[in-house]
């Protein structure tokens, strides 16, 4: 009896979520570190620098439920695609280069632990990678972080 309340429930969900959740986390998976693309990318932090305040809007960012949702985003503001374009990257690379190293740090660091393992899909190239350049990787400042932190402080009331 209660089976039938589940198929249906079962066949209301979006399963283009579910699907669009697995292609983006297999496209992370796939996709290469390079230096080149490395360049690119340090290249449009820093082009998108003076446009952090239109690149994070804390609010908007909430919902952003796939590489697709960032993307359209991003690219809704033609200044912030064409500072991600002439650094020699789609809005789609910059995001999966983003989402690809945030990854391999995550994968570092499992590496480092007591008894760490690579986990299940994760490429040993771009843990190597990111080790290698793992300097520069810091070195490059998110611009969504600081944007979103100096918001909340400009929002916070002032008790008197």
């Amino acid at each position: 009896m209660m089976r039938m309340p589940v198929l249906v429930l079962a066949l209301l969900l979006p399963w283009s979520a579910f699907a669009e959740e697995d292609r983006d986390r297999q496209e992370i998976n796939r996709y290469v570190l390079t230096e080149a693309t490395l360049s690119k990318y340090a290249s449009a932090v820093e082009k998108l620098r003076p446009l952090a305040s239109q690149v994070a809007s804390c609010e908007e960012s909430e919902g952003v439920e796939s590489i697709h949702d960032m993307v359209t985003r991003m690219d809704r503001n033609p200044a912030i695609k064409g500072a991600i374009q002439s650094a020699g990257l789609t809005t789609r690379e910059y995001v999966v280069f983003s989402l690809g190293v945030f990854q391999a740090g995550m994968a570092a660091w499992a590496l480092d632990q007591p008894g760490g393992t690579l986990p299940p899909g994760f490429q040993k190239k771009n843990v190597d990678f990111y080790n290698a350049h793992k300097a520069a990787i810091e070195a490059i400042q998110p611009l969504d972080e600081s944007a979103c932190d100096e918001l909340a402080e400009e929002e916070e009331p002032v008790e008197e």
